[in-house]
């Protein structure tokens, strides 16, 4: 459990950087540039994915379980992911109006699918790997929030419908790919067994 952790705290440390040492983030790239600034956030990031799939795999055979959900559960998740993955999409996709709406779908998908898992999978390194990226994203997002209303960020501007399409029928893509063969490939675990 211990690399499950030190894996989440570099990732979501790295990315909280905005949060809690925006000066030091700044200081940093005055320092040595933005290129060497994207460098060491990719870098960390990466250890720290690596570590959380490690120590999560690891963690997961031996954690105890502290809560058993119904069968039935599933399939909420199954509904819940569907969003999340289409507002996955679009964080990265142009603007289209629900990406104006929402403003960082990236968070909010994170808030999705770490709430959704919580959801049916009770053992301990699952609920602290989902419990953290849900805080993080709480977070972040009040954050994002607080910083444009400084005028330090701005929020995205609508943008035409085609774009939404775009992102939802790329994201049902993806949704479909990941329930037919992804999630079992990638995690090892099929989602109509467990999330």
């Amino acid at each position: 459990m211990l690399i499950l952790i030190i894996g989440l705290i570099l990732f979501l440390g790295m990315h909280s950087t905005r949060i809690f040492a925006e000066d030091k983030r700044e200081a940093f790239i005055a320092k040595r540039g933005e290129q060497a600034w994207k460098g060491l956030y990719a870098v960390v990031s990466l250890i720290g994915f690596v570590l959380i799939i490690w120590g999560y795999g690891q963690g997961r055979v031996t954690a105890p379980v502290l809560y058993v959900a119904p069968f039935w559960m599933v399939h909420v998740v199954w509904l819940l992911m569907i969003p999340a993955i289409i507002l996955f999409c679009m964080s990265g996709a142009p603007g289209g109006r629900i990406k104006a709406w929402v403003k960082h779908p990236q968070l909010a998908a994170v808030k999705i699918w770490a709430f959704s898992h919580l959801l049916v999978n009770g053992d301990l390194a699952s609920i602290i790997l989902f419990g953290s990226f849900l805080i993080w994203a709480v977070v972040d997002r009040i954050s994002a929030r607080r910083r444009a209303e400084a005028g330090i960020i701005s929020e995205p501007e609508p943008g035409p419908v085609r774009n939404d399409v775009i992102a939802i029928l790329i994201g049902l893509a993806i949704y479909f790919a990941f329930v037919l063969f992804l999630h079992r490939w990638l995690f090892g675990v099929s989602p109509g067994i467990a999330v």
